[in-house]
């Protein structure tokens, strides 16, 4: 099932699978990839009850062990729709059999939908239902278009940060966190070019809450996507070597495992946690210039 959202400044379209993102567009431009598997069959799925992957594919709680894929089940399930208007949006997953098979929590994770002016507003609401302590990350994977140069690259546009110094990236390889670091030199406008090179190497993780703000700049400089978040990392990332032409801006309240790791689900780095009969609020916000 598929809602449309409407205000005087733009439209967006969901998709009840997923609960996902599909399209943005304002003054007749789209602004959300299209999910072409020549490239990236998604659009802008979320990332939960894991962001990034396992070690090994597995995880341990309370001694046992359980399998589960890249950035966790949400992303392929069927959501109900919670309530609508013109202008916003909800969608509910709740545990069942099949989820508590490959991870033991009951839980509760609603995604919102707001539309105002030229912003898309999203949250996610995740609540603990049940008794025990609730282990969990949840994050963001939107892919926005890139206007292009003439050999069809990315190369031309920029990534403005709200950083007031360069940025420190975590490598990341194989699926995994490394210990090592690369860094993205910024300009005198806070600015990091982009180029047919900058993703050969995959995703830029960027840790610590150096940035709560990640603009697309043209050739000249001017913003066509804000992503605002208080998230404490944000992945940036488009197709390994593929010349993609577009590209994902990712906070996260959570990672992948560092290559590493051999400790506990809460023994993983970001992870989050809930008491009984809490809930969790996050989210970020969608600008279009």
């Amino acid at each position: 099932m598929q809602i449309t959202l409407k205000n005087d400044t733009m439209t967006a379209t969901f998709d009840s699978h997923g609960a996902e993102l599909k399209s943005i567009i304002k003054d007749d431009r789209e602004y959300m990839w299209n999910g072409d598997p020549a490239f990236w069959n998604r659009t802008s799925p979320v990332l939960f009850p894991f962001v990034g992957a396992l070690r090994d594919g597995k995880y341990r709680y309370k001694e046992k062990e359980y399998t589960m894929g890249q950035h966790g089940f949400a992303r392929d399930m069927e959501f109900e729709e919670a309530g609508h208007t013109s202008t916003s949006a909800s969608f509910r997953l709740k545990s069942n059999e099949e989820t508590l098979k490959k991870y033991p929590f009951n839980f509760e994770l609603t995604i919102m939908y707001s539309l105002n002016k030229n912003n898309l507003e999203v949250m996610w609401l995740v609540k603990n239902p049940s008794d025990e302590t609730m282990y969990f990350s949840i994050g963001a994977h939107p892919a926005f278009m890139v206007k292009t140069a003439s050999d069809g690259t990315i190369k031309g546009n920029y990534l403005q940060f709200d950083a007031k110094e360069d940025l420190t990236a975590t490598d990341f390889a194989d699926g995994l966190v490394q210990r090592s670091t690369h860094i993205l030199k910024l300009d005198e406008d806070r600015c990091f070019p982009l180029d047919e090179h900058t993703f050969d190497n995959g995703v830029h993780i960027l840790e610590h809450d150096q940035v709560q703000s990640v603009s697309i700049l043209d050739i000249n400089k001017k913003p066509y996507v804000t992503v605002e978040f208080d998230s404490p990392l944000v992945g940036i990332w488009a197709p390994e070597k593929k010349n993609a032409p577009f590209l994902c801006i990712e906070p996260w309240y959570g990672r992948a495992d560092a290559c590493d790791f051999d400790g506990e689900l809460s023994e993983r780095r970001y992870e989050r946690y809930l008491g009984a009969g809490t809930v969790f609020r996050g989210g970020y916000k969608i600008i279009l210039n």
